[in-house]
């Protein structure tokens, strides 16, 4: 890669400065808005441990598979600056998560909304409580079956700031 191409990539990386040097952007001139992130992912079973895990109505030995993912969703999307080290912390307005069983693939669909009014979007936090919540399923079910596969974590949409956003 030639020294033109480095520039314009590092241009385009928030989080690198003009020398290539890892950075935390700096938000104190934007100004707060309201910002709102949505993110998904999913959790495939094979078909005969879905079929359990439905028919028991999410509940296994351990408890509620979604009541539990759930909390644990909205914990990580409070604890993203600690997960991931260039994140700000920010005072989170709200955190929702969504859990829906999809039987034609066999899974849990888990969808997160997070939202701030702050100089920073909430991207980051929703796709970690995603994230999360997708690996509190696997650790409620992984005794039934370590056959399980994580699926699809991205972002869906995202508002406020400079841009906004939508998964096509």
């Amino acid at each position: 890669m030639n020294i033109s191409s480095q520039k314009t990539i590092q241009t385009a990386l928030s989080h690198l400065d003009s020398d290539g040097d890892i950075t935390m952007v700096d938000v104190s001139g934007k100004i707060a808005t309201t910002r709102e992130a949505r993110a998904q992912g999913q959790v495939i079973f094979p078909a005969i441990i879905y079929e359990q895990i439905k028919a028991a109505d999410g509940m296994t030995k351990k408890g509620s598979i979604t009541q539990t993912a759930h909390i644990a969703g909205i914990m990580a999307a409070k604890r993203t600056h600690d997960l991931i080290p260039l994140c700000h912390p920010l005072p989170l307005d709200k955190i929702g998560l969504n859990f829906e069983y999809d039987d034609s693939q066999n899974s849990i669909t888990v969808t997160a909304t997070v939202k701030v009014t702050h100089k920073t979007g909430v991207e980051m936090e929703a796709l970690t409580a995603v994230s999360v919540a997708c690996l509190t399923i696997y650790d409620m079910t992984k005794a039934i079956s370590h056959d399980i596969i994580i699926n699809n974590i991205h972002l869906m949409n995202k508002t406020g700031g400079k841009s906004d956003y939508q998964h096509v």
